[in-house]
């Protein structure tokens, strides 16, 4: 795959000097384009080999072009606090807004090909990160995310005439550190594993552009042509108005209209001395498990979602009650905010994950694009056909890190509902509950119901089920889901 880098690419400093203000110019005219239009953002990834020109190459670009505009993010070992999240979630949280540039040198690549060559991880392993890669990549793409790779490579030949060269400089000598040339004499191990994470991760959406750093001319023309075809692609189907089609299988509803939530008993029966009962026992299992040492080593990850005025905010204050203030958080989801709309979908999600020992508690989540941005039409019927398996992936790599998920559903009948928006448009405490947007929801339930159902029966998965709720009788539901919360615990921690 590294054959044509090592064919030794030359540019001489007459044809390079004739060629650089051109293209400064043109790269400098598509990022303010890109800016003005904030039609996507453009994330650059920077990988290769040691003495190939990396850090130059991502300075010259900060020249280029405007450095106020272009966000730099060089990664090194995962922090405590990066490794009590996912393995993505560092770089989740580099991404550029849309108008902007983001560099990350040193991206999610880097350590997993590192590991590899140093027997750290086996094959098996890298292999699962990379297919997590290419489902990542494949998501950012379809967000209009336009993601350009690069490898910089250079021969074992040419890596160590760069690290004499470098040693040789006394204004560069500082560069070449023992561990450098402890890389050199692993330069076989470190190319086979990177020659087969760029064949498995070069995609459609995401190829990977290989950059011979032997020449300093070469490589910079090399890197700033390709980064000014792919902004000024992209920008060209922004003003033509392009979106690329995507297909989506549809989802058919069972012949004899039974589903996941008409088949509900939702009146079950509880009194308030057994609420009571129960609810004083099942608080006091839940401060222990979440006290305990067990779970310190872990975290949790409670979803609530369910129909209006079905009950979420008083199940919340139950679950809350047995805990640590210190302890949560509770994230409340509204409309995204212009800060929010300018990044991937699930952004505003990934910057809310609790630490080790800590619990995040989210009234509604990221199931609002499957939910009412389908039902709304907020977004195509392909983004929100591709979310389902984007949200399956983002709580396994949750419970991959060692948070426990649990997911609520809350369901009313229509009755109910009915019921308790009258009141709360009479009580005067409760008044704030019930808005115009309320009464609107209601009226659209019959397009909600086959949205929710969906939802459930995609992503209920082994790692993050659903918990589904009958919610007419309040004390029966927080119950329910005290219980259900609780024994998730006690079953993760092994309590």
């Amino acid at each position: 795959m590294f054959e044509s880098a090592e064919l030794g690419h030359t540019l001489s400093k007459e044809a390079y000097a004739e060629i650089e203000p051109q293209l400064r110019t043109d790269l400098l005219g598509a990022q303010f384009e890109l800016l003005e239009s904030k039609a996507c953002a453009v994330v650059i990834l920077i990988n290769g080999i040691d003495g190939a020109g990396r850090g130059e190459t991502v300075n010259l670009l900060n020249e280029w072009m405007d450095p106020r505009h272009i966000e730099v993010h060089a990664f090194d070992r995962p922090t405590d606090e990066e490794r009590e999240r996912p393995f993505l979630w560092r770089f989740w949280r580099a991404l550029p807004a849309k108008g902007k540039i983001g560099v990350l040198f040193g991206n999610w690549y880097s350590d997993p090909i590192h590991d590899r060559s140093q027997g750290h991880i086996k094959k098996a392993h890298l292999d699962q990160r990379l297919s997590e890669f290419n489902r990542f990549e494949a998501m950012l793409a379809a967000e209009g995310v336009v993601l350009v790779k690069f490898w910089f490579h250079l021969s074992r030949q040419g890596q160590k005439k760069r690290l004499k060269a470098l040693e040789a400089n006394p204004d560069t000598r500082w560069r070449v550190r023992e561990a450098d040339w402890a890389f050199y004499e692993q330069y076989d191990d470190y190319r086979q594993v990177a020659e087969h994470v760029l064949r498995r991760t070069s995609t459609g959406v995401a190829p990977w552009v290989i950059v011979d750093g032997s020449d300093p001319q070469y490589r910079a023309v090399h890197v700033g042509r390709i980064l000014l075809e792919r902004l000024q692609r992209r920008l060209e189907h922004v003003r033509k108005g392009f979106r690329a089609r995507q297909a989506a299988a549809p989802l058919l509803a069972a012949a004899d209209e039974r589903n996941l939530l008409n088949a509900l008993v939702l009146n079950q029966p509880m009194d308030k001395k057994e609420y009571d009962r129960q609810l004083e026992k099942l608080q006091g299992r839940l401060a222990l498990a979440v006290r305990s040492e067990a779970f310190a080593g872990r975290s949790l990850v409670l979803v609530f979602e369910g129909m209006d005025a079905a009950g979420k905010g008083g199940a919340i204050r139950r679950v809350t009650e047995a805990l640590d203030t210190r302890q949560y958080h509770v994230v409340p989801i509204a409309a995204p905010s212009d800060e929010e709309r300018a990044q991937p979908y699930l952004w505003r999600f990934w910057r809310r994950l609790p630490r080790r020992g800590k619990v995040a508690i989210f009234d509604r989540s990221w199931y609002g694009r499957v939910l009412v941005e389908r039902v709304e039409g907020f977004c195509s019927e392909a983004d929100w056909m591709r979310a389902y398996a984007e949200i399956n992936d983002f709580e396994d790599q949750l419970v991959s890190a060692g948070a426990i998920v649990v997911k609520f559903w809350l369901s009313v009948s229509d009755a109910e509902q009915l019921r308790r928006f009258k009141a709360r448009e009479t009580e005067a405490f409760k008044r704030y509950k019930i808005t115009s947007e309320d009464w609107r929801n209601r009226d659209k339930w019959p397009l909600y119901e086959p949205a929710v159902c969906d939802m459930i029966d995609r992503t209920s998965t082994e790692n993050a089920g659903w918990t589904l709720v009958e919610a007419d009788n309040k004390y029966y539901a927080r119950v329910k889901i005290l219980r259900a919360l609780v024994d998730k615990l006690e079953s993760a921690l092994k309590l």
